[in-house]
């Protein structure tokens, strides 16, 4: 009865240890089919200094998948990077990984967002002496407003993963085929900050909006980025900002001029063409790398990478 008694409490113990894991084990959504592909578009310029770039990304909600437009952000603290969530396969399934901050971008599947996160790591700039330069190889700033700039696109090309598909998940039936590489690896196990207020707002009110749905636009959203995050209204812009539809050429909207942070955000079409501010990537078995121009860089720079298909 003694030995009984004793089990019953192991059990108990081990059942509250549990509880925990399966509550954060909720925050990942898994869905029975593929998300659509990613819109391909131009990305609007950095509004402000140390602002980071945020890709757009297929969420998923009450009506199905929906459009979360690609959006600025500041940067939470000073070093901070961004590892964009993805769609992964796994059991049968597509199971959302979410995104985070951290001092280093960690794996994303391997997907291809553009504007640095080219499905290794992250080439869009890197923090040197407590400021952000941006590399204007494929990021697109406002060079009036924002002078911490160079260019690298050795870099870019080193660390491009080709998806001429412009496929939105990892592994699975047509998916993205890029088993994480040790660097991708290690800084997926860092120590990692949430998304912030702006962002999660953002999110939500693109939830909100029925047009994001691919239910209702058919895969092709017609708001595909913001130069500043959305948020506080039920349908698009609360803050007032100029939407601009889908369209064969965005030429038009691309030079908007940046505002004062709190001015009114600016939604871009999608384009045929995200690859602009870049140069057409040239996959390679054995990448040899160039030193970075800072104190930190993207993940995934230091390690052979297996090369696919990119943007």
């Amino acid at each position: 009865m003694r030995n009984f008694g004793f089990l019953r409490v192991i059990l108990l113990a081990l059942l509250v240890c549990l509880i925990p894991a399966t509550s954060s084990a909720a925050v990942f959504i898994s869905v029975g089919f593929a998300p659509p592909v990613l819109p391909v578009y131009v990305q609007p310029p950095c509004p402000e200094e140390g602002w980071m770039w945020t890709p757009g990304f297929w969420a998923y909600g009450d009506d199905g998948y929906y459009w979360v437009p690609g959006t600025w952000v500041p940067a939470p603290y000073v070093g901070a990077l961004w590892t964009p969530g993805y769609w992964g396969w796994g059991s049968g399934l597509y199971i959302w990984h979410p995104g985070y901050w951290g001092t280093h971008v960690g794996y994303y599947g391997g997907v291809n967002y553009g504007f640095g996160y080219m499905g290794i790591g992250f080439v869009g700039g890197v923090w040197a002496g407590g400021a952000f330069r941006y590399n204007t190889a494929v990021m697109h700033v406002n060079t009036a407003v924002i002078h911490n700039t160079y260019v690298d696109n050795t870099i870019v090309r080193n660390n491009t993963i080709v998806n001429v598909r412009h496929v939105a998940y990892s592994g699975g039936p047509g998916g993205i085929n890029h088993p994480p590489t040790a660097d991708e690896t290690r800084f997926s196990h860092e120590q990692h900050t949430a998304p912030t207020s702006l962002q999660t707002q953002h999110e939500s009110t693109a939830r909100t909006n029925v047009n994001n749905y691919a239910s209702h636009n058919g895969g092709h959203p017609a708001n595909v980025a913001t130069d500043r995050p959305i948020g506080g209204g039920a349908h698009g812009n609360a803050s007032g900002g100029i939407n601009y539809n889908s369209s064969k050429s965005n030429s038009g909207n691309r030079n908007a001029e940046p505002g004062n942070q709190g001015a009114p955000s600016k939604t871009y079409n999608a384009s045929h063409s995200n690859t602009s501010n870049r140069p057409a990537p040239q996959p390679h078995s054995q990448p040899q790398h160039e030193s970075n121009p800072g104190q930190h860089g993207g993940g995934g720079s230091g390690g052979a990478h297996d090369h696919g298909k990119s943007h």
